[in-house]
């Protein structure tokens, strides 16, 4: 059974950093595809980053040059280095991807960016 769990949000003062992880169970992480997504109130959810199952990385124009994703295999673990943040990061963030044509989303962890 494919679960997704994030965390590490929480209330940050612009300028500041935050590291969101992403637990996954039921796969390995190392031969999928994972993403970030991210929701602010009144908006629709975003794809933030993108790690392929070789390593690749993409990253929304919003947050290039500021945030990292990354995974670490052993731990099975996904995460997104947040840096400068900025009250328009404010948002809750998900974590993301996709077997054998199903979506699978973790529950969300809420990230707020005070100025």
């Amino acid at each position: 059974q494919v679960q997704l769990v994030e965390s590490g949000g929480g209330l940050v003062q612009a300028g500041g950093s935050r590291r969101l992880s992403c637990a996954a169970s039921g796969f390995g992480i190392s031969i999928n595809t994972m993403d970030w997504y991210r929701q602010a109130p009144g908006k629709q959810r975003e794809l933030v980053a993108t790690i392929t199952s070789g390593g690749a990385t993409t990253y929304a124009d919003s947050v290039k040059g500021r945030f990292i994703i990354s995974r670490d295999n052993v731990k099975n673990t996904m995460y997104l280095q947040m840096n400068s943040l900025n009250p328009e990061d404010t948002a809750v963030y998900y974590c993301h991807t996709k077997r054998w044509s199903a979506d699978y989303w973790g529950q969300g962890t809420q990230v707020t960016v005070s100025s």
